[in-house]
């Protein structure tokens, strides 16, 4: 018998093996779990294995997780630990050092995983976050719609995946189909820097996507801190949200404004593990 062969053939005994358990091996009390996609019921009503079912299982791969994805996931589990520690809680976001004003929030995210990873290209450069662009930068637009320009060789994961920037030129209607398609560009991981005139304020705010655009429902999800919040005695808390979820003319309406806009940020693809 060949490898190949020898190979497949262990896989589907394995497989076998999860779908009818050797006899005795379930407690009585237990109830035997069938993983109904291998099965085929006779006209008796008997069950027996789908063996084509389980040729295409074992024959297709798993993909593998990355470490640039691996980089993402730890972020998002660390955005969504926080997020039920808050437990709805709103949370300081008042000083330079509460991890809870926007930009703090992201960055922290960030920089808690950062150390694991690195650049392929870089490889013996630490990661770094860049900062806001300062305001007198931005002009003619408003301070927040981007971050400094730090090149990759400095420790600078991130490119630019996508931008608006409104067109004073343009109608209002053609800087929504702008804002629009820059909307849709969206990606699992992805970073949001915007300058924003919405319903919860005006100014910056950034926030990290958590999933795709999903082009079925034209929405996006995503967490961030202090979007929303409130003052007590003159101190500013902010919500902590998680896997919220709007359409992308909502997140469009909150930067395409005059002098506003927003930037797409994006991991390179060259991430891999520090030794």
């Amino acid at each position: 018998m060949s490898v190949p062969w020898m190979c497949k053939g262990l896989a589907m005994l394995l497989l076998l093996l999860l779908v009818f358990p050797v006899p005795g091996q379930a407690e009585e009390d237990e109830e035997e779990l069938i993983i109904e996609e291998y099965v085929l019921l006779t006209d008796d009503g008997e069950e027996i294995p789908d063996l084509d079912a389980m040729e295409d299982a074992a024959a297709t791969p798993v993909p593998e997780l990355t470490p640039r994805d691996d980089f993402i996931d730890r972020m998002v589990q660390l955005g969504e630990k926080l997020y039920d520690k808050a437990n709805g809680r709103a949370q300081r976001a008042h000083y330079a050092s509460d991890i809870y004003v926007c930009k703090n929030f992201t960055v922290y995210l960030f920089r808690e995983n950062r150390d694991a990873f690195r650049m392929a290209e870089y490889p013996d450069v630490g990661l770094r976050i860049p900062n806001n662009m300062p305001a007198r930068q931005c002009k003619p637009y408003a301070y927040g719609l981007a971050w400094e320009e730090i090149d990759a060789s400095e420790g600078n994961p991130f490119y630019a995946a996508a931008e608006f920037r409104y067109d004073p030129e343009l109608s209002k209607e053609e800087n929504m189909e702008k804002a629009l398609a820059f909307m849709r560009e969206v990606r699992r991981g992805d970073f949001m820097q915007m300058s924003a005139d919405y319903e919860y304020g005006v100014g910056a705010h950034s926030a990290i996507f958590i999933s795709d655009y999903d082009p079925a429902t034209d929405t996006v999800h995503w967490m961030d801190s202090n979007m929303r919040g409130k003052k007590v005695n003159g101190i500013r808390y902010g919500i902590v949200q998680f896997n919220e979820e709007k359409s992308i003319e909502w997140w469009a309406s909150c930067f395409c404004k005059k002098t506003r806009g927003a930037t797409l940020y994006r991991l390179r693809d060259d991430i891999i593990y520090a030794d």
